[in-house]
C-alpha cells in the first residue's frame, strides 16, 4: 500500500502497509555488545547437542594426547634406537609412532564429522528463531531497516557463525588443549629448558591478545560496511527501471563506488592485523628454536641433557608456535563470527510494538461492522497525522477514502488491520475494540488488495492459494474465474502450473492484479480494504479489473482507496480526508451538490474529459 501520510522512504524497504520511513517505535531491550555475552549465548544453542558434544570432546581429549607423544617416542628413538644402533628398539619405537599419529588422525576425523552434525543443528535452531521472530517484529522494524543489511545479517554472519561451530570450534579446543599438553610435556623432560622456552612464550600471548582486539573491531566495522554495500545493491537491483530510464547509471555508480571504496579501506584495516599474525608468531617461534638450541647445546655438553630430548623439545616448540598460530588466526575468524552474532541477537532481542495482550480473545466469523470512534494517531511524537476521526461502517458497505496525498487514507487502514496501533480513540468491529482480539484471527478477517501486486516465484497456482493456504486446486481456479482471471492463466504456457518469475515479472500489470484478487476472493474475507488497485492500469484493463472487484465486494464491508474518483461513485458513503480530518462525508451526489471539497476535487479531474 503506498505511504501518502507525508513519510519518508528509506532506500531498500520492500513492499508492504509501511509508516513513515526510518521512524519505527520498536524498541531494543538490550544490544549484546561483548563477545563474552555473545559467546554464550551461541552456546546456548548448543545445549541440545550434549551427547554428540561429549563423544567430541572424548575424541578430541584423545586425539590431541596420542599426537603429544609424537615428539616423545622421537626423542626416544634417537636415545635409545639410533644412538646404540638398535633396529629392534627402531622398529617398535617407529610402529609406536605410526600408530599414535594414526590414531591421532582417526580420533580428529572422528571430531570434525560429529562436530559439523552438532553445529548445523544448532545453526538450523538459530536460523529457525531469527526467521520465525522476524514474522512477529511490527512494520516500523522494516522501515528502519534496509532489506541489505537485513540480508547480510541472515546470510553473512550465519555463515561466519556456521563455519566457526562447525569447522573451527573443536579447533580452538584442541588448539588450547595441545599447548597445555606440551608445556605439561616439557617441563616433564626438562624443567630447565621448559623455563627457557618461556622466555618467548608470553610474547606470543600478548602478541595474540593485542592484535586479536584490533581485528575484533576491524571485523565489525567491516561487516557494518558490507551491510551498507548490500543495501545499496539490493536498492539498485530493484530500482534498475528507474535508473535505466532517468539516464542515472553513471550516479548509480559513483554512489556504490563510494560505498565499495569504505569496504575496501574497512577491508584493509581488518585484513592488516589479521595477516599481520603468522609472520610475527613465526619469528617468536624460530626465536624459541633458537633459544632450545643455544641452551640444549650447553646443557648437552655439560651432560644434563640427551640429544634425543633436544630434539623432543624443538619439536614441541615447533609444535607450540603451531597451535598458537592457528589460534590466532581462529580468534580473527571467532571474532567476526561474534560481531555477526551480536548483529543477528540484536534482532532477536528487538521487541515488536504490537503484541497480543494476555487476555485476547480470538475473532470468529463476523458480520463487518467498523466503527473509529474519536480515534487520534502518530507514527512520530507530537506529530499528529490522523486527528479525532470517527465513522460508522455497516456491514456489506462500500465506503470510498478520498483526498490529496499525504492527506491520511492508507493510515485509516493501517490501523484498522493493526499494523500500527493508535494513540487514542477505539476502533471496534462488530463492537469489538480491535486491541482485544488477537492479531491473526483479526487479520484473517481482513481481505487486501494493494496498488503494487507481490507475487511469489512460484506457480501461479500456489500464489492465489496464498490466500487460503488448504484450499483445494478446484476453489483456488474457482476464484480465479470470479476474479476474470481463469482466461489468461490458461492461455500461459502451462495453465495454473506456470511458474511466475522474481515478482511476477513475466505478467502485465493488470494480470498481476487480477491474481491478486483471486488470492482476495479465495481468503473470504468479511472486510476488503483496497489500495489503488486500478490506478496503475490501462482503461481497457481498468474495466476488467473494476468487474471483479465489484464480484469480490458483494456481501462485504469494503473500503476503496483511489484517486480516479471515478470509480467510486456507487459506494455508499465516500469520506473525504484533508490533513488527518473527514472534512466531507456522505454518497457522491450529496457531495457534489455541496460543491465543496470534493466538488472541486472531481471537477478538476476530469474537467477536460467532461467539460467542467
Amino acid at each position: 500500500m503506498p505511504r501518502d501520510e507525508g513519510a519518508r522512504t528509506s532506500s531498500g524497504h520492500g513492499p508492504g502497509m509501511p509508516g513513515p520511513g526510518g521512524h519505527g517505535r520498536s524498541t531494543k531491550i538490550e544490544k549484546a555488545r561483548d563477545p563474552r555475552g555473545a559467546l554464550r549465548r551461541l552456546l546456548q544453542y548448543l545445549r541440545s547437542q550434549k551427547r554428540l558434544l561429549i563423544v567430541v570432546l572424548i575424541l578430541a581429549v584423545v586425539g590431541t594426547v596420542l599426537g603429544l607423544f609424537g615428539p616423545f617416542l622421537l626423542g626416544l628413538a634417537i636415545d635409545k634406537a639410533i644412538k646404540r644402533a638398535d633396529l629392534r628398539e627402531l622398529l617398535r619405537v617407529s610402529l609406536a609412532m605410526l600408530g599414535v599419529y594414526l590414531g591421532s588422525w582417526l580420533s580428529q576425523i572422528g571430531q570434525n564429522v560429529l562436530m559439523a552434525r552438532a553445529s548445523q543443528r544448532a545453526m538450523r535452531e538459530l536460523r529457525a528463531h531469527l526467521f520465525s521472530h522476524l514474522q512477529t517484529l511490527s512494520l516500523s522494524f522494516f522501515d528502519r531497516h534496509p532489506h541489505g543489511d537485513l540480508m547480510s545479517r541472515l546470510t553473512n554472519d550465519m555463515d561466519n557463525i556456521s563455519r566457526v561451530l562447525s569447522q573451527n570450534a573443536t579447533q580452538l579446543f584442541t588448539g588450547f588443549l595441545t599447548l597445555f599438553g606440551i608445556l605439561g610435556m616439557m617441563f616433564a623432560l626438562s624443567p630447565y629448558l621448559a623455563l627457557g622456552s618461556m622466555l618467548v612464550f608470553p610474547l606470543m600471548f600478548v602478541l595474540v591478545a593485542f592484535v586479536g582486539k584490533r581485528t575484533r573491531k576491524g571485523y565489525r566495522g567491516l561487516q557494518a560496511k558490507i551491510g551498507q554495500l548490500n543495501g545499496q545493491l539490493v536498492e539498485m537491483y530493484s530500482g534498475q527501471r528507474v535508473i535505466i530510464a532517468f539516464a542515472q547509471q553513471e550516479a548509480t555508480l559513483q554512489r556504490f563506488d563510494v560505498a565499495n571504496e569504505a569496504v575496501r579501506r574497512m577491508g584493509i584495516r581488518a585484513q592488516t592485523y589479521a595477516m599481520l599474525m603468522p609472520p610475527l608468531l613465526g619469528i617468536l617461534s624460530n626465536a624459541n628454536t633458537a633459544v632450545i638450541a643455544g641452551l640444549g647445546g650447553w646443557m648437552t655438553l655439560h651432560g644434563m641433557a640427551s640429544v634425543g630430548i633436544i630434539a623432543a623439545f624443538i619439536m614441541y616448540s615447533r609444535r607450540f608456535a603451531q597451535p598458537l598460530r592457528q589460534l590466532g588466526n581462529l580468534y580473527n575468524q571467532v571474532q567476526g563470527a561474534l560481531a555477526g552474532a551480536e548483529r543477528i541477537f540484536e534482532i532477536i532481542d528487538t521487541r515488536p510494538e504490537i503484541t497480543d495482550s494476555p487476555d485476547a480473545i480470538e475473532l470468529t466469523r463476523i458480520a463487518g461492522e467498523v466503527a473509529f470512534d474519536h480515534v487520534s494517531f502518530s507514527y512520530l511524537p507530537n506529530v499528529p497525522v490522523l486527528k479525532d476521526i470517527s465513522l460508522s461502517v455497516k456491514p456489506g458497505q462500500a465506503i470510498a477514502l478520498v483526498g490529496p496525498t499525504g492527506a491520511g487514507k492508507t493510515t485509516i487502514v493501517n490501523i484498522l488491520t493493526r499494523f500500527y496501533d493508535i494513540d487514542s480513540g477505539e476502533i471496534t468491529i462488530d463492537g469489538v475494540d480491535i486491541r482485544r482480539v488477537k492479531r491473526d484471527s483479526l487479520r484473517r478477517q481482513l481481505g487486501i488488495v494493494l496498488q503494487t501486486t507481490f507475487l511469489f516465484s512460484d506457480s501461479v497456482m500456489e500464489n492465489i492459494r496464498y490466500g487460503r493456504l488448504e484450499a483445494t486446486d478446484e476453489e483456488v481456479i474457482a476464484a480465479a474465474r470470479i476474479a476474470n482471471a481463469d482466461q489468461f492463466i490458461r492461455r500461459l504456457p502451462n495453465g495454473y502450473d506456470t511458474i511466475l518469475s522474481e515478482r511476477g515479472g513475466n505478467l502485465s500489470e493488470g494480470q498481476r492484479q487480477l491474481i491478486a484478487i483471486a488470492r482476495a476472493v479465495l481468503a473470504n474475507p468479511r472486510i476488503l480494504i483496497l489500495d489503488e488497485a486500478t490506478s496503475s492500469v490501462d482503461t481497457r484493463t481498468e474495466v476488467s479489473i473494476q468487474s471483479a472487484l465489484l464480484k469480490l465486494m458483494q456481501g462485504r464491508t469494503s473500503f476503496v482507496i483511489a484517486h480516479r474518483l471515478s470509480t467510486i461513485r456507487n459506494a455508499d458513503q465516500v469520506l473525504v480526508i484533508d490533513g488527518g480530518r473527514i472534512v466531507e462525508r456522505g454518497n457522491h451526489d450529496e457531495l457534489i451538490a455541496k460543491k465543496g471539497f470534493y466538488y472541486r476535487l472531481y471537477t478538476s479531474q476530469f474537467r477536460g474529459a467532461e467539460g467542467g
